[in-house]
């Protein structure tokens, strides 16, 4: 009878088994399906989890890192630039020659502040394009946060002069400061307080 009609198993490698069980891949080269490590010299090789354990490297992660800024920046540029353009074309309107002083005086504060919160929220993108190519995209990613933060700070005091010069003119109440002091706390809130307490809430569980 032909070998090949005997119904034995042709050798090779998928035919050889231990105690029934499949050979593990990877197994005895000291590398983890979470990470791989060089068993010769002990070092991370950037693979698996890497930075921040999302298997990136310091510089993938902060890749990612300027995305996710640009998509902050974009959001908080178009209110600001929107409101300033407004602020901005107040002065040539006749009603504006009519204010009080004072008025005209939170006028001028609220224009100087949303220039200053326009000048924060765009200087990450000239930011970036001046240390690009130096390869030290991590210090820029922090740099450019904090000036996206301190853009959100004279961002909220500009909307707040804003809506408090609006609600002057429009009513002469006195009851404006608290209106205007319960849509501070309605901003602290969303802005501040509620980030943080899901990050102190949820960052132990995760």
């Amino acid at each position: 009878m032909d070998e090949r009609d005997s119904g034995a198993p042709e050798d090779g490698p998928s035919a050889h088994r231990h105690d029934g069980k499949a050979p593990e891949p990877n197994a005895g080269t000291g590398a983890g399906t979470d990470g791989e490590t060089n068993t010769d010299t002990g070092t991370d090789t950037g693979k698996g989890k890497g930075a921040g354990g999302r298997g990136e490297t310091e510089k993938e992660r902060a890749d990612r890192r300027w995305q996710e800024l640009l998509q902050e920046i974009r959001v908080a540029q178009t209110g600001v630039q929107i409101l300033l353009g407004f602020l901005l074309t107040v002065v040539f309107t006749p009603l504006f020659h009519e204010l009080e002083q004072t008025d005209k005086t939170i006028y001028l504060v609220t224009t100087v502040l949303g220039s200053l919160a326009t000048g924060a929220l765009i200087g990450p993108v000239s930011f970036h394009r001046i240390v690009s190519g130096r390869r030290i995209k991590p210090q820029a990613v922090a740099w450019a946060s904090r000036l996206v933060f301190t853009g959100l700070l004279l961002l909220l005091a500009t909307l707040l002069s804003a809506l408090f010069l609006i609600l002057r003119v429009a009513t002469h109440d006195p009851y404006v400061p608290w209106l205007v002091s319960g849509v501070l706390a309605w901003y602290l809130i969303c802005w501040f307080a509620l980030p943080l307490w899901v990050r102190v809430h949820y960052a132990d569980r995760s």
